[in-house]
């Protein structure tokens, strides 16, 4: 029990500094659609970094649409928590309450990721079992012409999901009401298909064609948003999303953001985004940001001086422009015993300070068999690391 005293101790003081917040609430009045629910705001905030939610918590109206339309579990996190990112950017954690998209439901959602039909595709498709009831895909339509490969060859499928999340505002001490709408568009990197002799085909798709396609659909999602009369003037921002093909180890990442005033139903100008992810080791790191993978090579070569049973260790870097801030890495081993990642462990910990600069918000898993055995983290700006041992 020693090795957890000074961790015990820590949670202690922090919950003794913050015991008024946890038991503090606002209630205020909820605003929707002409109608009034009575909602709770906690106080207690881990940090100005994270949004405070309403209770009681509704989840989106489009749950499971995001997991089940996402090529990989990287790019499903990526999704949601880079949106918040985004929100960010015009919407404070001081000033807005989060809320899970309240709006938009998965059956809409569903039409609007369709193909769009020409009238005798649309004439043949509602013959069909649960057709759609409206034509309204937001998806290229296929041209009818030559074979059924040409034409998925010829108009791919660039959208892939849209995600939504609501900003909440008080409008006075004791009302809060709907302050702002992110909507995160994720679009493919390659179109992808189902062949006539029963193969996939893959084909990578131009970052200039993702662009454009991303822009375009973006418009037309703006004008059924204002059509709506919950959205009729209530600020919107759109955010695209290019996710990666399903053998990716990476996560995809936003690439441009708008802000469209409330009121308005045409976007001006688009700003980009320069976040991306690197795997270390790759070729693709060395080339784009050599000294990190250097670091990087450093920390794997101290790893295998150590342990024998040594499977690889891999990382992946976020870059926000070409400033590493994130590193995430995993160490998969086959240890013997308790004393083993005991050891291991504390020998992790005491070398990542001389190696990594204390700029990154770095994590470092230790697994075995799949199951994590320890965690070592550390956060920006701090020098020291903690460490969890999972027993």
């Amino acid at each position: 029990m020693k090795k957890w005293l000074p961790l015990l101790v820590t949670v202690v003081l922090l919950t003794a500094g913050c015991t008024s917040n946890f038991g503090s609430e606002d209630k205020v009045v909820q605003e929707k659609n002409n109608q009034k629910e009575t909602a709770i705001i906690p106080n207690y905030q881990i940090s100005d970094n994270y949004y405070r939610t309403i209770l009681p918590y509704k989840p989106s109206k489009s749950r499971g649409l995001t997991v089940n339309n996402l090529n990989t579990r990287y790019d499903i996190q990526e999704f949601e928590t880079g949106l918040l990112r985004v929100a960010k950017t015009t919407y404070s954690p001081e000033k807005y309450l989060f809320q899970e998209g309240q709006i938009l439901d998965a059956d809409t959602l569903k039409m609007w990721l369709n193909r769009k039909f020409t009238p005798s595709q649309w004439k043949a498709v509602q013959k069909e079992v649960n057709p759609p009831s409206q034509n309204i895909g937001l998806n290229p339509p296929l041209s009818g012409k030559g074979s059924i490969d040409s034409q998925n060859q010829n108009s791919p499928i660039y959208l892939a999901n849209i995600l939504e999340h609501d900003y909440l505002v008080k409008t006075d001490k004791n009302t809060v009401r709907l302050g702002g709408v992110v909507i995160g568009l994720a679009l493919n990197s390659t179109n992808s298909y189902q062949s006539q002799n029963g193969t996939t085909t893959q084909s990578s798709l131009s970052q200039a064609a993702i662009d454009s396609e991303g822009k375009s659909i973006a418009a037309e999602v703006v004008k059924r948003l204002r059509a709506m009369s919950e959205l009729k003037n209530v600020p919107i921002t759109i955010a695209l999303f290019e996710q990666k093909d399903k053998d990716s180890v990476v996560p995809g990442n936003y690439f441009a953001y708008t802000n469209v005033p409330a009121g308005s139903s045409s976007i001006g100008s688009w700003n980009a985004i320069q976040n991306q992810y690197y795997l270390f080791p790759s070729s693709q790191a060395d080339s784009d940001h050599p000294h990190d993978a250097g670091v990087f090579d450093k920390f794997k070569k101290r790893v295998e001086n150590y342990f024998p049973n040594y499977n690889g260790v891999i990382g992946r870097a976020f870059y926000n422009g070409n400033k590493l801030t994130q590193l995430k890495a995993e160490i998969p081993l086959q240890f013997f015993g308790e004393a083993e990642v005991i050891g291991f462990t504390q020998y992790i910990a005491g070398i990542v300070p001389s190696i990594f600069p204390d700029t990154i918000d770095l994590q470092i898993k230790i697994t075995a068999g799949g199951d994590i055995k320890a965690l070592i983290t550390r956060s920006p700006g701090q020098t020291d690391t903690s460490v969890h041992i999972y027993q």
